[in-house]
Formats: C-alpha cells, structure tokens, sequence
C-alpha cells in the first residue's frame, strides 16, 4: 500500500536506483588530496585557476577501472579545514594518495599525511609528484608512504592500484621507490610513454563552481598566483580562466632544474587537434576566458604550436591563453607561426631567460646567447604579447660581474620591450639537479626536516641561500625592482615626476642617486597616501603568475628595503 501523495514507483526505476545504491557501496574509494600551494595563514588564498591537474590525471585510468574517485583540493580550504575532510574522505577508503612540489605543498602533504597516518594506520598511502621524485629518501623514511612514484604517474599510479586491490607486491610494480631495511629500494625503470597512452584529465569529477567563483569575486586579482588580466577585458576586472597540462617533460639540459633527472629530457606532448577538442568541450560547458598551460616548455615543436593557434582561430573560439616557450623557440619560429599565437589569443609568453652572460648560459646549457632574450622579448612586444621575462642570479660560483651583467641585461629588455615584464630573482638549489651538489660544497646548508622545507617556496621573494649575492648585487636588484615597479605606474596608479624619473633611471642606466631617490619617494608616497588615499592596483604585470602581493605600497616596500641595505 502506497501512503497517500506519494506517488508509486515503477519496479523497474527502483531496481535501478537499487542497483546504483549497491554499486557505489561496492566500489573500492581512492581518495586524492592536493595540498595547499601556499600558506594561507600569512597571506591571500592562491588563485582560483589553480586547479588539481594533477589529481585529476593520476585519477582518469583508476575512474575508468570501476573505482570511486574523491578528490579533495586543500587550496579551496583552509587549513583545518581541508584536513577535517581529507580524514572524513578517508572512511572506509581503500588507498590515499598525494603529491608535491618544492614549496609549501610539502609541507602541507606532510601535515596532511600525518593524520591520515594516524587515524587510519592500515591504510595504504601513496605519494608522487616532483619533490617526491627527486628526494624520495625524505618522503619514505616518514614511515607516512608505502611507496613514492617516481617521475610520470599515469600509468604507474594505475598498477599500484591494480596490484594493491590484487594483494600482489608493490615490488613487481615499476617505477616506484620503496623503503626496505631503513633504505630506498627502486623498481624496475619506467620508461615515459607518449600520449597516446594517457588518458584526458577526469573532469567530471570536479565541481568547477568553487573555483569559478573565487576568481569572479571582488579583489581576485589580488590572489597568490593569479595572472593578470587580458588586456580584452580591461584592468582589474575579474576573469574566469583554467589551467592546463598538455606536455610532459622537457628536452632541456638546465643545470638548475630537476627536469632532466626527472623526465630524462623526454618531452611527451597531447597532438595540438586532441587539445582543441578537449578545451573545447570544457570552454562549452564551463565558459571560462583563459587558459594558463602548466606545461614545463610548451613551444618546443613549432608545428603543434602552430596547429593549435591556427585551430583556435578556425574553430573560432574565444580565449586569451598564456604558456612557458623558450627564448630560442621564439627565435626560431616562423614570423607567421608568431603572428598566429597573438591572432588566436595569446597574451603572455612565460620565458625563462636564466642569465645575462654567455659564460652562465653555458654552465645552464641553454642555447641562448648575446642579447637573444631580449630579441625573444620585442617579438613578442611587436605582437602585442607580454614577455614575463624571469633571469636568475647567485648560482653556485657565479661572480659579482655576471650577477650585475644579468640584472643589466633584464634591465635593457625591459627598455627595449615596454610590454614586458622582465624580473630577477635569487638562485634557489633545488634536489636533484646538477647544481645541488655544488651549492652543497660551497656550504648551502639544506632544511633538515621535511616539513621545513615549505619555506623554501617563496625563493622568488627572500633568498634561501643567505649570503650568497654580494651587498653591491643584492642594492643593484632592489633598485632596479625599485625603478621599475615605479615606471609601471603601479606604485601610486598613475604617471607623473617619480615615474617618469624612474624611466629615465633605467633607459639611461643611471643609478649614481638610486638610494637617495628611493627614501625621498618613500616619505613623499607615505605623506601622499595619507591626504589622497588610493586604490591598490594589482602587480601582477610585474611577475605574472607568481606571488608578489599588491603594489600600492611595493614601491615603498623597495624603498624601505633599500634603507635597510645601505643602513646596515
């Protein structure tokens, strides 16, 4: 008997909804935590964008296999609370899995795996990701993991799963480390494989409203890791845009990075007609602006770059999109291979221009040489693309002069290309690359204990290596941080006498009264503020896509840093 204004079930819909019920509760549950990018404790949350590519790839062999997928985004949270629903998630889970880059995101995945370790101590835990890769060692002898994935995790995550749900050992398993007898033990090698055995991201598992909604509220441009806005949609008002992997790996030798250790230099990347058809179908049913690739190098086959520009253009979809290419990429492009990547929407091209001096260049072991970075900057300039130049100083046994001869040279790329944004940052060792042991015998003393290793994140904004660029470098970068963040007009939101001074400063190469023209305008901004208050304009134009907080005060903050320098 039916109670009366219920209305009565067909048999064969109950036996469906039966069967669902009894399906999902039959399913065995992975859950995915991504840990938080940056401590929002003392700062702003990351930008909304910032999605968990990687969660989301390691996750679309296993959704396919038949097994639940929870995905928790820590970055959406705060702290308390993003463990809270890791440890709800972990319930009756059959794995956990995490991963990490050099930053705070270690320390987080640290904390985060602790509790879960705690809580449910039978609970296999998986950890990958860049940092585990390199310093697995550091990651297994937590007793939090029983395995590290090394290097690409598709495929590997994927076994570990199937071997763990068979009960088999995870040493038939390749390309894992594993702690045995208080060492790291590896498997067998696994090779990288192209992308015609990867899989597209899961994206149906991600509610994209959280992350919509960050970036569309009030203040967003102030976010860590934001990019700037697309010139189209006007100065400071919000965007909705999405990042994106669509490469694995780099061809580049760099001495700084851990890629070629990692990848061993092979670079995999998704055919440009794949990649249109995917961020097509995710443009028609979330409708974001921007796209921000996350690959390590995008451009290094001009030919997909060009079918994925010529593409975007023929199947007439509107997005501005932005991504990582090499100086000698851009060199090497055909003029109208360039002309289309600015036709189809791109807005900033991220290069890594690393060092001012052709001695360094060859100690990096990029083919880059004379004023090639500067070149690679007009051609973008001329196409009315943002280059986000970034050159790095203080490497192991680098002299005073190459310092001061790369800070000259971002300086006169900045002259030569108004549209860039060309920056300078500290040398950070980073595990796992050529550098790392001479930074070590040169007495770079590493963090001890992996949650401190977090801290190591921000090398960008304070240097991790105290000491090692000299008090004339360390006065000459500030200055010049000083000038330019002047000249952008970002200091007081408009042009007059201090910036146009600055300009001069830095077309002329004139420093001689730097210091004294730095605490004059301090005094002078600090007066002004206090009898016109102002809005605070964003800087990310001057280091898009990285953390530089607001820029209503950062030409004080750089005049007050200068003070301190010359004080002390």
């Amino acid at each position: 008997m039916v109670a009366s204004g219920v209305p009565k079930q067909p048999v064969r819909e109950g036996c469906e909804l039966r069967s669902a019920r009894l399906e999902r509760r039959m399913k065995k549950k992975i859950v995915l935590y991504q840990p938080q990018q940056v401590d929002t404790t003392i700062g702003p949350p990351v930008s909304g964008d910032m999605l968990p590519l990687e969660m989301l790839t390691i996750a679309a062999f296993p959704d396919q296999d038949g097994y639940e997928i929870v995905i928790v985004d820590a970055n959406l949270y705060e702290p308390q609370e993003s463990h809270r629903r890791l440890l709800e998630a972990c319930e009756g889970a059959f794995l956990y899995a995490t991963t990490g880059i050099l930053g705070f995101m270690v320390t987080d995945g640290f904390r985060a795996s602790t509790k879960v370790r705690a809580r449910f101590p039978r609970l296999p835990s998986i950890i990958g990701g860049w940092f585990a890769s390199v310093r697995p060692e550091l990651q297994l002898a937590t007793g939090l993991y029983d395995a590290v994935v090394l290097g690409q995790g598709e495929l590997a995550f994927r076994d570990v799963v199937k071997a763990i749900d068979a009960g088999v050992s995870l040493e038939s398993v390749p390309g894992l480390a594993l702690w045995r007898d208080g060492q790291v033990v590896k498997t067998e090698k696994r090779a990288v494989v192209g992308w015609d055995h990867v899989a597209n991201c899961a994206w149906h598992l991600l509610d994209i409203a959280p992350y919509r909604d960050r970036q569309l509220q009030q203040g967003s441009h102030k976010h860590i890791l934001r990019m700037p806005t697309p010139p189209a949609i006007g100065a400071r008002r919000p965007y909705f845009g999405i990042t994106y992997f669509s490469s694995y790996g780099c061809p580049e030798p760099c001495t700084f990075c851990c890629s070629p250790i990692v990848t061993d230099r092979r670079w995999k990347a998704m055919p440009a007609a794949r990649m249109l058809d995917d961020l097509q179908a995710l443009q028609q049913r979330w409708g974001f602006d921007t796209v921000r690739f996350h690959d390590a190098n995008f451009g290094v086959l001009q030919k997909r770059t060009k079918e994925f520009a010529e593409g975007l253009l023929a199947r007439e979809m509107k997005l501005w999109w932005n991504s990582f290419i090499e100086t000698h990429s851009i060199l090497n492009y055909k003029p109208d291979v360039l002309d289309a990547m600015a036709k189809s929407g791109m807005y900033v091209a991220e290069i890594g221009a690393e060092a001012g001096t052709n001695e360094m260049m060859k100690r990096i072991g990029k083919p880059i040489v004379d004023d090639d970075n500067v070149a690679a900057a007009v051609e973008m300039d001329r196409r009315g693309i943002c280059a986000s130049v970034t050159y790095i100083i203080g490497y192991p046994g680098e002299g005073t002069d190459s310092m001061l001869a790369t800070i000259d040279q971002c300086r006169r790329l900045h002259v030569a290309a108004p549209l860039a944004r060309p920056t300078v940052w500290p040398y950070r060792p980073i595990p796992g690359t050529a550098m790392w042991d001479e930074a070590i015998e040169l007495g770079y003393q590493p963090p001890q204990k992996i949650d401190e290793w977090g801290s190591i994140g921000e090398y960008h904004l304070e240097e991790t290596w105290p000491g090692k660029i000299p008090p004339e470098v360390a006065e000459r970068r500030k200055l010049y941080q000083h000038y330019v963040t002047l000249s952008y007009g970002l200091a007081r939101g408009k042009f007059g006498f201090w910036e146009k001074r600055a300009e001069a400063r830095l077309r002329d190469n004139n420093w001689r009264f730097g210091v004294l023209e730095a605490r004059a305008f301090d005094v002078y901004n600090r007066i002004e503020r206090k009898l016109f208050p102002r809005v605070e304009l964003s800087r990310s134009w001057v280091d898009p896509g990285h953390k530089t907080g607001t820029s209503g005060n950062s030409a004080s903050r750089s005049s007050n840093a200068m003070t301190k320098t010359t004080a002390g």
